[in-house]
């Protein structure tokens, strides 16, 4: 594979993770990761749509008058984020998730990671490096949600996936773990384990 290719990969999930490094995507990484499930499925459509709406306004870039740019931006993200909202409610096993989400999957269309990487790579690169990179981004995005709805669920509900883990072990659910400041706590441990073991993202 290309180096470049690689690093478009590789970079958004680790060493450029959108959340830990960016500081974009916070607020739905605070409202949507009380459940393993619900994180999953708020990952998986940010993946879609990110990779989707980069891949067509990249086709598109030559194209596209410049006064009227973000518009279009806008209505390209704006009909992945529908599709998406209508194909989880039309599944029976996703439109329970579909309707514990509530507005945050409609509110894909203002993540900041989303059209982020649309005005800083899709319009300036070809469609499968604008792909890749949309992909990569949402899924640097989804990593953090699990990671933080894992431990959100687990110890806040006892389960993982619906499933109970700790309730057979006498565990007694921590209910202050449900809620959002926890989550927050949750992501200041990892931007700091990050932070600790890169030394390009330490403050002199």
């Amino acid at each position: 594979m290309d180096a470049k290719l690689k690093e478009t990969i590789l970079n958004p999930i680790f060493k450029g993770n959108p959340i830990t490094v960016l500081v974009l995507g916070i607020c739905s990484s605070l409202a949507v990761t009380v459940t393993l499930k619900g994180a999953l499925v708020m990952a998986l459509s940010v993946i879609v749509v990110t990779g989707i709406s980069s891949l067509i306004l990249s086709l598109l870039r030559n194209t596209i008058p410049g006064r009227v740019r973000i518009i279009v931006q806008l209505v390209v993200v704006a009909m992945m984020v529908i599709l998406v909202d209508q194909i989880l409610k039309s599944f029976e096993a996703t439109y329970a998730i579909d309707k514990q989400l509530s507005v945050y999957i409609g509110l894909i269309i203002t993540n900041c990671i989303v059209m982020g990487r649309i005005e800083a790579f899709a319009l300036g690169n070809k469609p499968w490096p604008s792909f890749l990179d949309g992909i990569a981004n949402g899924a640097g995005y989804g990593m953090i949600l699990l990671i933080v709805a894992f431990f959100r669920e687990l110890l806040g509900s006892g389960t993982l996936f619906g499933v109970d883990i700790l309730g057979r072990l006498g565990y007694v659910p921590n209910n202050l773990v449900i809620l959002p400041p926890f989550a927050l706590i949750l992501l200041g441990c990892i931007v700091s384990v990050q932070r600790s073991t890169q030394k390009d993202l330490q403050e002199k």
